[in-house]
């Protein structure tokens, strides 16, 4: 019998609570978002670093989009506007696209993560949808040809030098001032330091937006660089419960250790790209978008944040900037820390204002600059639900809380934002999903 975890007892039991009532979005956009939280659920379980998570998530959504296209009018592959795409056969028997698609999705997604039968036990579940909607000739013929497109975009995923990056040596530390060290509780080793040499879909280079250098080091207290570390100090002296909360909400912390004593324990969250690609489902959800809009909708997302990720981490590994709480610890108080646990890799640019801005400046093109949501992405892990007047007011809280965590220089994060802005441009020019555009 296949292994179930935690996770997957929730999933099955909120699958099985809601198949039969009218849900608060599309009847035919159902399966795909809630086959996107069972993929959530498993990358969060599997401890996928956020660069990770973010080529799970795409690679999926792009097997699920490529199927869709096949039947509706509006909307046009990808191919020729991606590297290297491979040709998606047209279906030889009838099929159901959503089906197929849901099918493809979930099948990707199986094939890049650790925990295969956790999804392939939610899986199960969530194709259980159909069971009544389609006979059973169309249904097989639908697996059959999503689990073909999913190997086509598994064997494509195989050629973006991923694989190579996991035989790369391990990451040297640069031993001088101002270099970034791992930090408490537990000192763990540098993050993908090679992710730079990653396959992009829309980058011309990882360096293409290569920010503005950080300031230039100084211990001495009239420099701008103590000024800064000294701010980061201050405010996470002075924080407001509001703050806190931001800070909290927006932690997004796929394996945070908490440390009692002699005890150790980790909390598992949501990613980064995670939790934009909740906020993509729930304004599908909000319009009521078809299963083709929301498809189109994730994967435009999943494509800024997976290119906002490279683009980031090309200049992270290049400046290889201290963090606060090694700097502030060394020479301005030895027993500060930040509200938040730092993250294990280097400062410069903050990698949440990159992303998040990216992801925000597509979802804005898509659904409009004034879209109002309520953001519901972290109850689940205890944080209230907060309200956003549009994906820019989120991005932007998205990015402050990361000085209010403590884990950010303010130049991290106002560079950050004009990267990811840069990135999410760069998507938009090269990305037309729909033939009007």
């Amino acid at each position: 019998m296949a292994r179930v975890t935690y996770y997957i007892y929730t999933l099955l039991f909120s699958l099985l609570a809601n198949c039969g009532r009218s849900q608060p979005y599309s009847s035919d956009a159902y399966p795909l978002h809630r086959a996107q939280q069972a993929l959530t659920h498993v990358i969060i379980h599997d401890i996928f670093s956020p660069p990770v998570a973010s080529r799970i998530y795409v690679y999926a959504h792009i097997a699920a989009y490529e199927i869709l296209v096949k039947e509706g009018k509006e909307y046009k592959s990808l191919r020729g506007q991606v590297p290297a795409l491979p040709v998606i056969a047209e279906p030889s028997e009838e099929i159901s696209y959503s089906l197929a698609a849901v099918s493809a999705f979930l099948a990707t997604g199986k094939g890049l993560i650790f925990s295969e039968d956790m999804l392939e036990d939610s899986s199960k579940i969530i194709l259980r949808y159909y069971k009544k909607k389609v006979s059973g000739k169309v249904y097989e013929s639908s697996i059959r040809y999503g689990s073909e497109v999913a190997q086509k975009i598994l064997a494509w995923s195989k050629q973006d030098r991923y694989t190579e990056t996991r035989a790369m040596r391990r990451y040297t530390l640069l031993k001088a001032d101002g270099k970034w060290t791992p930090t408490p509780p537990v000192y763990m080793a540098a993050i993908e330091p090679y992710w730079k040499l990653i396959r992009a879909f829309t980058l011309d280079s990882a360096a293409q937006f290569k920010p503005a250098p950080p300031p230039l080091f100084s211990k001495e207290k009239e420099s701008e660089f103590y000024s800064l570390a000294y701010h980061v100090y201050t405010t996470r002296q002075n924080l407001t419960k509001e703050q806190i909360t931001i800070a909290n909400f927006w932690d997004c912390n796929p394996f945070a250790v908490n440390v009692h004593g002699h005890i150790n324990y980790a909390t598992k969250k949501l990613s980064p790209g995670g939790h934009w690609l909740s906020i993509a489902g729930i304004a599908s959800q909000r319009v009521q978008a078809s299963m083709m809009k929301a498809s189109a909708a994730y994967t435009l997302t999943a494509i800024a944040l997976f290119d906002g990720f490279i683009s980031c981490w090309d200049e992270k590994y290049r400046s290889n900037l201290i963090r606060p709480e090694t700097y502030i610890n060394a020479y301005i108080d030895e027993q500060w820390k930040p509200l938040l646990q730092t993250p294990p890799f280097p400062e410069y640019t903050s990698g949440h204002s990159v992303i998040s801005t990216a992801a925000a400046t597509v979802l804005s093109a898509f659904f409009g600059n004034d879209f109002s949501f309520i953001d519901t992405s972290e109850k689940e892990y205890g944080y209230a639900a907060r309200n956003f007047t549009s994906f820019r007011q989120a991005s932007e809280e998205a990015a402050i809380s990361r000085l209010y965590g403590g884990i950010h220089y303010r130049t991290a994060i106002e560079q950050g934002q004009l990267q990811g802005q840069k990135v999410g441009e760069c998507v938009l020019q090269k990305i037309k999903l729909q033939h009007n555009q």
